[in-house]
């Protein structure tokens, strides 16, 4: 799954219609380069494979040569959900994908980020349970000592992701950020970013 193709529908629906410059450039100021291995180059692509795929509407502008605005289409919205809650629900995704989940929720509706969150928070508790079962194990199969601390490093990482998935799920359950549907301009509604007027000279 891709963080890039979970980004750029997110920031296309948010706009409602844009373009590619307009995209790369939202995404940069939100620090992607930091946190997502996503290359202005990537973006580019991914708007004229989701275009290709039909989950998004590509429109040449006839007074401005060589732009090309795009917006999501209804199958490209509903792609659009499922790769955001997918990002939230499962811990096995790569940073990347989780960090883009997390910059698309509030798209979201409180009870349904709510929903995904908690699945996340079960599996993430599962998996810990298990670790602490395993580590036992080694123990007991008489491996060299030192290799305990294999165990003990997945299931320190794994007591923090359910520590900071507890505490972000109580926080959205219990109002913390603004989620769609709440306000008719949140955030995470289509068409409710607005960008700089622009000309031809842009």
């Amino acid at each position: 799954m891709s963080a890039t193709r979970l980004l750029v529908l997110g920031v296309v629906r948010g706009f409602g219609r844009t373009h590619g410059y307009r995209v790369r450039a939202e995404l940069l100021s939100w620090g992607i380069d930091d946190w997502a291995n996503v290359k202005p180059g990537s973006i580019y692509h991914a708007l004229r494979q989701l275009a290709k795929a039909g989950l998004m509407e590509a429109s040449e502008i006839a007074h401005w040569p060589g732009r090309v605005d795009y917006s999501v289409t209804p199958e490209g919205d509903a792609e659009f959900f499922r790769l955001l809650v997918d990002a939230l629900e499962r811990p096995e995704h790569r940073a990347d994908m989780l960090s883009a989940g997390l910059a698309l929720m509030p798209a979201l509706p409180r009870d349904r980020a709510v929903a995904a969150l908690a699945t996340r928070l079960d599996i993430l508790e599962a998996q810990q349970a298990a670790l602490r079962g395993e580590s036992t194990a080694a123990r007991a199969d008489g491996l060299p000592p030192h290799l305990s601390e294999l165990w003990t490093m997945r299931t320190r990482y794994a007591d923090l992701g359910v520590e900071w998935t507890h505490d972000l799920l109580e926080r959205v359950r219990a109002g913390e950020y603004e989620m769609a549907g709440e306000h008719g301009d949140a955030f995470g509604m289509p068409g409710a970013w607005h960008a700089p007027v622009e000309s031809p000279a842009y």
